[in-house]
């Protein structure tokens, strides 16, 4: 009896030393796997069973919490972002894309080697060092062949040796399904799988990224995300109107119609060479629409809250299922002993059709808004003051649907390219209902000016566009003539004015007329100059006897 107990108890030691003596790659990769996680799902191609042991000497397995990973990358840590082309349409190919951000001031050269980058500065002192890690010269791949034991992978398969595999110095392992897939690569690793055999719904893939360390490696990353494979088409639909201020609030105007994009997510082309058509219902009680163009428009002519429901019916081409076996015929034993046996014929395969379906729903909100506006006169505004460097002009404008709000206009160059200002006014929205506004708008010199004009409220907006050009003022128009004689007519009566007075205070003494005959001579010519001078430029001053000539002999 004791000697039974001995043998079971060193059968049972048996069974865990395997165990005990190596790690597997579910136990390196995942913590939320079940024991029969595996068997749930079909072999992906290339890949295989996470059930295979891990090789721990060459790539060390640190726990989360593990002190170690402060120090697995020097200047800082490495993270690792995984990213997807999810949802999968059952049968389509998805895409894993991980990507590696290093510290700051850090990146990859075109040798595969970390540099720090020129001119950037980080929150430490900047290193002497041109590299982070420079593999080139810590030996390249392949050269040594004693230590060729070492390009091997986590499992023991050796490293390929495609074009440019030295410079790869990181090793990716993707897991998921149960099942795993070992890369080598750069600072970015890729990798597609077909989702034919992949169980609907939400899966995990995880990946760990090992770096390069002389004869063995160092993790630096894990990182982990959900992905999703659907039997159902992955299907968006973008909606768009003319005069619509806001296109996401699915609210549109009545009257004007709506063009309705449908955009199917098939990044891998699985559905390049299916039969897609698109059924519509927009809750108006139109009717049914069937189209294979996935854009269509709709005009809603009523105002309200309605449905809109979209099925969208996709033929992807796949083999035919095998038929079933039909019950042999009974046949009388004459026609059986006397007949010849069957024929079997080789029938060539045929391609069948399964439809897959994707679905769309909305709720619309349709109301009023300004539909159109019009520029139907425009005319030119004379001001009182003429400004040869400004122009004013006045925009007759009409518009259909409901009363807009605001007016907006957008002066800009000749091209509409290059704005020089916008001006805003609120509408009175006590006027009738009649849509007909006239908007004055100042120019700023001559030349030809583009001009945008808007009409809107809180949910539309309609544009117009027109060019409008003035020309330069004629320095030799009427009214630029007369101004100019009234200024130089002004200019010539104050000259005059100012010599005159200049010459009556030089000559302003006079001697009498007893003592100098020649001098009272010359004083009454200048006397009767300046009374022919008052007389013209002084017309009020109607004085008949001169002051000099009632006081003869003043000094």
């Amino acid at each position: 009896m004791a000697c039974l107990r001995c043998f079971l108890g060193f059968l049972l030691l048996a069974a865990r030393l395997p165990l005990d003596a190596a790690r597997r790659f579910h136990d390196v990769l995942s913590n939320e796997r079940t024991s029969d996680y595996t068997r749930e799902h079909s072999q992906l191609t290339g890949w295989s069973s996470d059930e295979n042991e891990w090789n721990e000497k060459l790539y060390p397995v640190w726990k989360k919490e593990d002190p170690r990973w402060k120090n697995s990358w020097k200047g800082g840590h490495v993270q690792a972002i995984l990213t997807s082309d999810s949802p999968a349409l059952v049968g389509s190919t998805i895409t894993f894309v991980v990507d590696l951000v290093f510290p700051r001031c850090q990146k990859e050269d075109v040798s595969g080697n970390i540099v720090y980058e020129k001119n950037c500065r980080n929150d430490t002192d900047p290193s002497p060092d041109l590299y982070v890690y420079n593999w080139t010269e810590e030996g390249a791949w392949g050269n040594d062949h004693s230590q060729h034991h070492h390009h091997v992978f986590p499992d023991g398969k050796p490293f390929p040796h495609h074009p440019g595999w030295r410079r790869c110095n990181f090793v990716y392992v993707f897991h998921t399904l149960g099942q795993y897939l070992q890369k080598l690569g750069r600072g970015s690793a890729r990798v597609s799988i077909n989702t034919a055999n992949v169980t609907l719904g939400p899966q995990l893939m995880e990946v760990i990224v090992y770096r390069r360390h002389h004869h063995v490696y160092v993790p630096i990353a894990k990182v982990k995300d959900v992905y999703v494979v659907t039997d159902h088409v992955p299907v968006f639909v973008t909606m768009y109107q003319k005069n619509d201020r806001n296109l996401s609030d699915e609210t549109f105007l009545r009257d004007l119609p709506i063009m309705f994009s449908v955009l199917i997510h098939d990044p891998s082309h699985f559905l390049n060479e299916s039969a897609i058509n698109y059924k519509w219902n927009f809750g108006d009680n139109t009717g049914l629409f069937v189209s294979n163009n996935p854009t269509l428009n709709h005009t809603y002519v009523l105002n309200g809250t309605f449905s809109l429901n979209l099925t969208v019916q996709a033929a992807v081409p796949g083999p035919c299922p095998s038929p079933s076996p039909k019950p042999p015929k009974p046949t009388s034993p004459l026609s059986s002993a006397g007949g010849r046996p069957p024929e079997l014929r080789a029938t060539p395969e045929e391609t069948c059709h399964i439809n897959r379906y994707g679905y769309f729903k909305a709720t619309i909100t349709i109301i009023d808004g300004v539909l159109e506006v019009n520029i139907i006169q425009m005319t030119d505004v004379v001001m009182p003051v003429p400004q040869p460097d400004k122009s004013l002009m006045d925009f007759v404008v009409t518009c259909q649907g409901i009363m807009p709000t605001e007016v907006c206009t957008v002066v800009s160059d000749p091209t509409c390219q290059i704005t020089y200002y916008t001006v805003c006014d609120p509408v009175d929205v006590d006027t009738d209902d009649t849509c007909l506004l006239t908007v004055r708008r100042a120019f700023s010199g001559s030349g030809p000016y583009c001009m945008n004009l808007t009409l809107s409220d809180h949910t539309s907006l309609a544009l117009t566009s027109t060019l409008v050009s003035f020309s330069a003022r004629d320095p030799a128009s009427p009214s630029r003539m007369a101004n100019g004689a009234l200024v130089s007519v002004g200019c010539l009566a104050i000259f005059v004015t100012v010599i005159t007075l200049l010459v009556y205070k030089k000559h302003k003494e006079y001697k009498l007329v007893g003592s100098s005959a020649g001098i009272v001579l010359k004083g009454q010519g200048l006397n009767a100059f300046l009374n022919h001078a008052k007389a013209i430029f002084c017309l009020g001053n109607q004085e008949s006897d001169p002051l000099l000539k009632h006081q003869p002999g003043t000094v």
